[in-house]
Order: structure tokens, then C-alpha cells, then sequence
């Protein structure tokens, strides 16, 4: 039997919150290594994420992690090991040593994204003082 197309060899991994696509950018290395590897956004959870990537990555592999949130822009920086891999589909990554403020803000896209904070109001522009003469042609 086949959930989504793949195999279901392993019991379904229970979620322990919900989860985003909200990644505007992200690129992973492998740890110790140079090599920057691009991949699609992933979807995000504050305990980790799930990276579709065709490359494979041993079980317990530690990788940097850089990635910006869509709705708050925020960078984020992080290391994150390797919890489970699906070859030709994707790794399940588990943060490693979040910082705070980046646990906040992780928290905070998915409650933007998930629609249950209302976004911030931009601010308004001041429009420039306009002269009721300005454009008008002195005879």
C-alpha cells in the first residue's frame, strides 16, 4: 500500500505541530564540507522541516541550514541533523541548537501563514505637503 506515492514500509510519523511552506530561500551544507547544496522550500515546523532534494544524506548527518521566512523575512541560521531520509524524495531534518529569537520568529511565520495572527498594518506613507497653487501658472 502507497500513501502520496511512496512506499509505507514506516508507521506515519505523528506531527507534533503544524506545518508551512513559507521559505523564501534556503541552501544546506554538509558539515565540514564547503559545497552549498540549493533545494526547493520545504515545509517548516519550529522543530524542523522537510527538504526535498534528490541527494542522499546518512541518518544522523549534521547540516548547516540557512533559510528566509516568506511573511517576515526574517534569516534564519541554524544546524539541524538528519532524522530520516527518502532517497530520490527528501530528508526529515530536526533543528540543532535554535536560537531563541529564530524559534520566535519561526513560530510567529507559522501563525502568520496559518492565518490566525492578523499581519501587521503597513504603515502609512506621509504624503508630501502640496502647495493647492503648486502646478499652477502665475499671471
Amino acid at each position: 500500500m502507497t500513501d502520496n506515492g511512496r512506499s509505507s514500509g514506516k508507521p506515519p510519523i505523528a506531527r507534533c505541530g503544524p506545518r508551512v511552506y513559507s521559505l523564501r530561500e534556503i541552501t544546506i551544507s554538509y558539515e565540514g564540507q564547503n559545497a552549498q547544496i540549493v533545494v526547493k522550500p520545504p515545509n517548516l515546523s519550529t522543530r524542523g522541516m522537510f527538504i526535498n532534494t534528490s541527494r542522499t544524506f546518512p541518518e544522523g548527518a549534521v547540516l548547516n541550514l540557512q533559510f528566509t521566512l516568506v511573511l517576515t523575512g526574517a534569516d534564519v541560521r541554524t544546524r539541524c541533523e538528519v532524522r530520516n531520509c527518502e532517497a530520490g524524495v527528501g530528508i526529515g531534518v530536526e533543528f540543532i541548537g535554535l536560537p531563541a529569537e529564530a524559534m520566535k520568529m519561526i513560530k510567529r511565520e507559522i501563525t502568520l501563514s496559518t492565518g490566525t495572527l492578523a499581519r501587521a498594518r503597513p504603515r502609512k506613507r506621509l504624503k508630501k505637503a502640496i502647495s493647492p497653487t503648486a502646478g499652477k501658472r502665475r499671471r
